[in-house]
Parts: structure tokens; sequence; C-alpha cells
């Protein structure tokens, strides 16, 4: 029989992680389910424990390295991770886990966003964030793929394959756009499932920071996007570079014409440190595309080995 692991990253989710984990259990009986608890103070480990659940410490604060930890501690033919919540409908479980014991997916994205997020959820700046997250990714790595529909859920299901050559990076809540992003760059399989989404009941509270989070994301992207596409992050610096260069030059360039004199000495030689810097900029982005090919060509033998080693 295939193992299946339920993972649960929680912290103070005293109000809602009985029910998510019966709620587990009853869908995905065979299923190992694993609560994390991250230095909960409301007894949402002995809470678990009680439910049924294999509880463990992690003390490294943050959901990113709680999902570290569980990657590297857990080994399954399947893995399904969701929030503790109680805002994931684990009805959706079974579906998700085929998807990825049939070889069909490397990773299982549960949206929210095609179905119930924007009636259910009461925050609006979230609902504005995750659809700007999702523009931004779709443009960056999107082009000839299905696009991506909800970046940020915390419903997924994982094959061994992804968890075990996933390199987090991400400490908080920009673990689920690393994991989109890691993804889509490697050209794994990837599956969309809607899901109905219901918000936090009476009592319980976000531990998402609408605009600290929400500029974590952003900048998650950003560095993503100069780590795994360095030849068009630093071409875009040097055609800035290049432009600023030749807007400084152009008017010294057109008055030396007219009169034969530079009075204007700094403009051009700032002009041309501009220009250097973008020839610079030009040959970091040549140098690190190779870097990241050879990366690339390393994890295809690293993804091969361990396939062999799943047989």
């Amino acid at each position: 029989m295939p193992r299946i692991a339920v993972l649960i990253p929680c912290w103070n989710e005293a109000l809602t992680i009985e029910k998510v984990v019966t709620d587990f259990r009853a869908v995905l009986p065979e299923a190992d389910i694993y609560v994390y608890d991250n230095n909960s103070t409301d007894g949402t480990a002995e809470i678990a424990k009680r439910a049924g659940a294999i509880v463990v410490h992690e003390y490294w604060q943050g959901k990113g390295n709680v999902i570290r930890s569980m990657f590297r501690d857990i080994d399954a033919d399947c893995y399904v991770m969701t929030d503790g919540d109680d805002t994931y409908p684990a009805e959706a479980a079974r579906e998700m886990a085929e998807l990825v014991l049939s070889g069909r997916a490397d990773m299982v994205i549960g949206d929210r966003l095609s179905s119930t997020y924007f009636e259910e959820n009461k925050r609006p700046f979230h609902n504005s964030g995750n659809v700007l997250v999702r523009r931004v990714i779709n443009l960056f790595w999107g082009r000839g793929r299905e696009e991506i529909r909800d970046v940020m859920t915390g419903y997924r299901a994982f094959s061994p394959l992804f968890v075990k050559t996933f390199p987090i990076l991400s400490e908080g809540f920009e673990i689920e756009t690393e994991m989109t992003i890691h993804a889509l760059d490697k050209n794994l399989l990837l599956m969309q499932v809607p899901v109905s989404y219901r918000d936090r009941p009476a009592g319980s509270v976000s531990k998402l920071h609408t605009f600290r989070d929400g500029a974590r994301v952003l900048k998650t992207i950003f560095m993503l996007y100069k780590d795994y596409r360095p030849l068009r992050f630093f071409l875009a610096a040097a055609l800035v570079l290049t432009l600023i260069s030749l807007s400084l030059f152009l008017p010294v360039f057109h008055e030396y014409l007219a009169t034969g004199l530079v009075p204007k000495m700094p403009t051009l030689v700032t002009s041309g440190f501009f220009m250097v810097a973008a020839v610079i900029s030009t040959g970091i982005g040549l140098v690190l595309d190779t870097e990241v090919k050879n990366a690339r060509k390393n994890l295809e033998i690293q993804m091969n080995m361990i396939r062999m080693l799943m047989k």
C-alpha cells in the first residue's frame, strides 16, 4: 500500500486542529498525519496528539522552517500539506493524492481562487495581494504554460521527487511562492485542483501579516527571478544602464557636433561609467546563466538517481 503523509504545520491552532486531524483521518484513513507544532502556547500540540496525530516540535519559528524539517524528516510515496486552521476541505485530499500516486503530478495545487476564496475571505488586501502575486508569477514564468491560478495556497500534494529535491530557502509564509516557482522553473509536473475555501471560524486569528509578509513574497519573487533567470535579469539591468548612459551622452555629443567643444565633461564621464556598468552587467548575466544551466544539469542527474532508488 502506498505510504501517504499528511503534513500540518501549526502555530496556535487549538481551536481548529482537532477537527482538521479528524477530517483528514476520515478521508485518508491509511495516512500518517503529522502535526509539526511551531512553539504554540495554547495547547495545540496536546490537542493534536489526543486526536491521533504524530506530533513533532519545531522550535525554529516560521512556516518555511517547519516545512523544511517536515521534508527532511518524513519519507512517503505522497505528501499532502494543509494548514491547521480548518480553511481547506479534507474531501479534496484523495483526488490530490491520487494525481501524485498515479505519476501525473509532482505537485498538486489546491486552487482556492477559482472557487469560494473571494466570497469567504474577509481580508480585502489578501484578495488583491493574491491576484498581484499570481499575475507576477505568470508574467515571469508562465509563458507557454497553463496559468497558475493560486500561487499562495497552503493546500498541496507532492511527490517524493519534489520533496527531496526542493531546496527550501524561505523561513516564513513566502514558502508557497517558492514552491510554485521551483516547480515551474524545474519543469516538474504540476496539476491544479479547484477546492472550496472557508474563512477561519470565530476566535481563530490569521498569523499572516498582510503588508509585511506581502513584501517578503514580492522580494522572494524578485530574488528567485535573479537566481533562476540571471541572463534576463542582468540584461534588463544592462538595458536600463544603457538608456541612462545614452540620455547623458547624446546632449553632450550633440553640443560637440555643433560647437566642437565639450563643456560638460563630468556628464560625459558619468555616461561612460554607466555604459561600463551596462557591459559588466551583461557579462555577469552570461556567467551566471552558465552556472544556472550547470546546476540544472546536476539537478536532473539527482532526480534520475532518486527515481532509480524509488523503484
